[in-house]
């Protein structure tokens, strides 16, 4: 994971990709987002890249909440609230 401001480039996903090897799939999470041309250099890669922004992250975060065990609950508690709909 890469905390930035800025989005992660092209050069950023060659040098990941790069140091996997065989049956590796890579997931790469930016806190910063990724450039297009990142992106595509994903997209092209002949070993599996899945990139997440923090966005994506936390929607999944909040989507899969329920089947953490209790370690994963801890490391991260959250508590559900709701919200009355206007």
């Amino acid at each position: 994971m890469k905390h930035r401001k800025g989005a992660m480039g092209a050069q950023d996903i060659r040098s990941f990709t790069a140091g996997l090897r065989g049956d590796a799939r890579g997931l790469y999470v930016s806190t910063g987002g990724f450039s297009k041309e990142a992106k595509y250099e994903a997209e092209r890669s002949t070993i599996p890249v899945t990139l997440l922004d923090l966005n994506e992250l936390a929607a999944l975060v909040v989507d899969h909440y329920e089947q953490f065990d209790a370690h994963g609950r801890a490391l991260l508690p959250l508590d559900k609230i709701y919200w009355p709909i206007p």
